[in-house]
């Protein structure tokens, strides 16, 4: 049986990283993260959910749900709706 492609892959686009050096939101208010993912549907970069205030997954629940890793070596995408690799 085939699998059904997630819906939210229509929404990424070619982005660059808003704040290529850290979370856009911790980068501001002074705040630590451990990893960070690229909204690619506008270039957001927030920290991920190991990090302590988890604007990736803020981002994804009020914009857009599709980020990849930034992670050097990591090439992983998810989407958060659907809470799944996409």
């Amino acid at each position: 049986m085939a699998t059904q492609a997630d819906p939210h892959l229509a929404m990424i686009r070619g982005v660059t990283p808003r704040t290529p050096e850290g979370c856009e939101e911790c980068l501001r208010l002074g705040s630590p993260w451990v990893h960070l993912r690229l909204c690619l549907t506008c270039g957001h970069v927030g920290c991920c959910d190991s990090s302590p205030l988890r604007h990736a997954r803020a981002h994804a629940c009020e914009e857009h749900p599709i980020v990849r890793s930034m992670e050097p070596g990591e090439e992983w995408r998810w989407c958060f709706v659907h809470e799944a690799l996409v």
